[in-house]
């Protein structure tokens, strides 16, 4: 069922479920016989995470790193803030960093340059939903889920001020609701 406060619903539950077996395919192909370390971008892809490791053939470690360049903002300030590090050392590991959304490229950038610096055996990117049009910085994204048009979305894990993840869709959220908090 539609939430009151979103627009349209823009992919589906069933959708979703298809696409995370269908990426989970492709890390057990490329990832069999490896024990790679799932770094999941906090909070927004926690949902995805979940959802996607119970598919997974092997056993990942499962690790955390909080970053943050919105706020309770629908656009990037710009700026990526470290909020919480890694606990565990990714040296000489195989890294997967597994993100909800990508959309200007500053947060996934600023995270693969810091991560690089701490000498993984390899480092991939898997994003569920990709808006290639917002991009100001170029990322390769190994893994991608949706490409989506320009629109402010939640659900499955996205936000607008900390509300909506609940959500099982992608859906637009209602322009009014975040103009009316301006």
């Amino acid at each position: 069922m539609k939430h009151a406060d979103i627009k349209e619903i823009l992919i589906s539950e069933a959708e979703i479920k298809k696409k995370v077996k269908s990426l989970a395919a492709a890390l057990n192909k490329d990832y069999k016989g490896k024990k790679p370390i799932l770094v999941s971008v906090l909070k927004g892809s926690v949902v995805f995470l979940c959802d996607l490791i119970r598919e997974l053939e092997f056993s990942p470690i499962i690790d955390f790193i909080g970053v943050s360049s919105y706020a309770d903002s629908t656009e990037s300030s710009g700026v990526v803030r470290l909020l919480m590090d890694l606990r565990e050392s990714i040296v000489g590991k195989d890294v997967l960093i597994i993100e909800d959304i990508v959309d200007t490229g500053l947060t996934l950038s600023y995270l693969k340059r810091n991560l690089l610096t701490r000498k993984p055996k390899s480092l991939k990117i898997c994003v569920l939903l990709d808006k290639k049009e917002c991009r100001l910085k170029k990322i390769d994204v190994d893994y991608t889920g949706f490409i989506i048009p320009n629109k402010y979305c939640v659900g499955y894990g996205l936000d607008y001020a900390e509300i909506y993840r609940h959500l099982p869709y992608i859906g637009v959220l209602k322009s009014e609701i975040y103009r009316q908090q301006k």
